[in-house]
């Protein structure tokens, strides 16, 4: 480096302070997977919890009715729940509704953002599919960082030739990588967004503007040119990468209402079904050391709580997703070692 601050990883799994499996698990990993965990453990832990307690669910059952207390308070839950994730659902889709000069203005401003990235990365018209939409802003943000090393090869300042020498091929390293990833990427899945957020734009960003502060006597006319439309092209990164995440939001906030619905069914029929239905005296012997009433009521209880374990495993991604990219532009909200103090002046 030359004096530009620590340089971050190219992933944000890497750039995360939290240990790789929690990234994975938070982010990566499949919300149905996440969910069937977050089943395993409730299912799991009630087992245990029945196997240590003094006192036995049999006995409690003999003293008073915790069983049907339980299944009446999470079918009243459960009712409630799916309420809310309609009106969740209606107000996401609120958003998409409009008079006819609202969906002008925005259909205006859609068309106007695509002309700019269209002069930024000298094409006739931008992709339509959002992979190959940020494809192309990434390659032209790497051919504006090579033009920029070009625009300085002939200067005197060996420090500044270094400094953009360095800053030019870790940009195009790093955009080679990012287009690998969204080769095959579809949108609707993470793997869309977990490719543009592994571009750490706001770095570059940084990084650029540190070396035109700091050799601003040296630019020419034509590495002045060069610099502006370089940072213009990781500019328009950035407002692709907050639209297509505000899209990729309102789109898991559609899946999980519809998930939700469709486990919230099974789930209010098992719990109606344990207060219609269900005689713990008929339910006798053991399995593996546990009651079989333990087994039921803990089977019955994990499965009336599965909307709202998918519910956490959505909410986790989306959550995690918004606070790692809270800031837009050169904001860096993490801990992050600069390496030097900057000259502002």
């Amino acid at each position: 480096m030359s004096g530009d601050g620590s340089q971050p990883d190219d992933t944000m799994a890497r750039r995360s302070e939290s240990p790789t499996w929690v990234h994975r698990f938070l982010l990566d990993a499949n919300r149905w997977l996440v969910t069937g965990v977050l089943v395993v453990v409730v299912f799991v832990g009630l087992l245990v919890v029945a196997r240590l307690s003094p006192v036995s669910l049999r006995a409690l059952v003999g003293t008073s009715d915790p069983v049907e207390t339980l299944f009446q308070a999470l079918t009243t839950a459960l009712i409630t729940g799916v309420t809310l994730v309609v009106t969740i659902n209606s107000l996401v889709l609120s958003q998409e509704l409009g008079a006819v000069e609202d969906q002008r203005e925005r259909l205006e401003g859609a068309l106007e953002f695509r002309g700019t990235v269209e002069e930024s990365i000298d094409a006739p018209i931008s992709p339509p599919e959002p992979a190959s939409f940020l494809q192309a802003i990434v390659a032209a943000s790497a051919e504006r960082a090579s033009d920029f090393r070009e625009a300085v090869s002939d200067s005197r300042d060996e420090d500044l030739i270094d400094r953009v020498d360095d800053f030019a091929d870790n940009l195009a390293t790093h955009a080679d990588s990012i287009r690998d990833e969204l080769e095959d990427a579809q949108f609707g899945t993470y793997e869309v967004l977990k490719a543009a957020l592994d571009y750490n734009y706001s770095w570059k960003i940084f990084r650029a503007r540190r070396i035109a502060n700091a050799h601003a006597d040296s630019f020419t006319d034509e590495t002045r040119e060069a610099y502006d439309e370089l940072l213009e092209s990781l500019k328009l990164f950035g407002l692709a990468r907050e639209h297509f995440k505000t899209l990729y939001f309102q789109w898991e906030l559609i899946n999980l209402s519809r998930a939700m619905m469709y486990v919230a069914v099974p789930a209010l029929v098992v719990t109606m079904s344990m207060l219609l239905f269900f005689d713990a005296g008929a339910v006798t012997g053991t399995v593996l050391g546990v009651d079989v009433l333990v087994w039921i009521v803990a089977a019955a209880a994990t499965v009336a709580v599965t909307p709202f374990l998918l519910l956490i495993a959505f909410v986790l991604r989306i959550a995690t997703m918004a606070k790692r990219t809270l800031a837009i532009g050169p904001f860096i909200l993490r801990e992050s070692s600069r390496g030097e103090e900057i000259d502002w002046e």
